[in-house]
């Protein structure tokens, strides 16, 4: 998926560059300017994005914590009337790449006219290229610099970083807030113990990306979606403590309310829609299914309200 600059020869074009981790709300109100701009300008809307995530590259995130995958970062972006996502692979190259010589391929290849920052924006290497030395490079090599201001929920900034906290910390309700959609995982469906199905809940196992950050054990209402088909469920994460033979790692299973299909290898998309309560261990095995029939009790009434 990396692409390179020099694949492309643009006349005029807006970009903004960055991580777009989320897509979330500050980042949606950045793009939305970006596309209006761009149109009554009549030039090209460019996002510029890296995979891998820089702070994963450099080593200050774990490699398990993208909100999205470039796939789905780009289908967000482009739903906001972007027309082009470039994401460009991050790696020992790029990273060394001055400021000022970053920007010439910008104008080179993407005919850049103006870039749109956040007001903390700073790149090339060592992030010496800040909005003064941006706004210089700007009169040098012919573009505009225009700086949005953060989104604010609250009296906090909306960011990736925080969003990421909550997830992990069973504050669902917050991160989709942020998010402005409900947190999604996309994986696809493989076999497990059967452990669900011998207590009358089958589930399905997905297997989940390793670089996506999955939110804190517990238990979810959520809605997959499988072939264009959206199905409600209640969906476990975590590491089956009740059982002797607890998992080493946490699992996403979803147990569908109203069907009763098993979509082996099949590609499927989970959003989460609201926690309902943390993972537990349970002193026997009726325990748990008792615990469960509440859940999916829960979960209909939720979704009965518009969830």
């Amino acid at each position: 998926m990396p692409s390179s600059l020099s694949d492309f020869s643009l006349q005029l074009s807006w970009v903004t560059i960055g991580s777009f981790d989320g897509v979330h709300l500050g980042h949606q109100a950045l793009v939305r300017r970006l596309a209006q701009g761009a149109r009554m300008d009549q030039s090209e809307a460019v996002v510029i994005t890296f995979d891998p995530h820089p702070a994963v590259f450099f080593k200050r995130v774990p490699p398990s914590n993208l909100l999205t995958s470039p796939e789905e970062r780009e289908e967000l972006l482009c739903s906001l009337g972007i027309d082009r996502v470039i994401t460009l692979q991050f790696d020992a190259a790029l990273a060394n790449l001055t400021a000022r010589e970053f920007m010439l391929e910008l104008k080179q290849h993407l005919g850049i006219v103006h870039l749109l920052t956040g007001v903390d924006f700073a790149l090339g290497k060592d992030r010496m290229g800040d909005l003064t030395t941006l706004a210089r490079l700007g009169s040098e090599f012919g573009f505009g610099v225009e700086t949005i201001p953060p989104t604010r929920f609250g009296d906090q900034v909306v960011s990736s970083s925080q969003i990421r906290q909550f997830l992990q910390s069973e504050q669902l309700d917050k991160a989709n807030a942020w998010l402005g959609r409900p947190y999604r995982l996309t994986g696809s469906v493989v076999h497990g113990e059967a452990r669900g199905t011998r207590l009358g809940f089958p589930t399905a196992n997905m297997e989940i990306p390793s670089e996506r950050l999955i939110p804190s054990d517990g238990v979810y209402v959520t809605r997959a979606t499988v072939n264009g088909v959206k199905y409600d469920a209640v969906t476990n994460i975590g590491t089956n403590p009740t059982f002797a033979n607890t998992l080493t790692a946490p699992r996403v299973e979803p147990h569908f309310l109203d069907v009763r299909e098993d979509f082996y290898d099949q590609k499927m998309d989970l959003d989460f829609l609201q926690f309902l309560r943390p993972e537990i261990k349970f002193a026997d095995v009726q325990s748990l299914i008792d615990q469960i029939n509440l859940d999916i009790q829960k979960a209909r009434e939720v979704l009965a309200h518009g969830a």
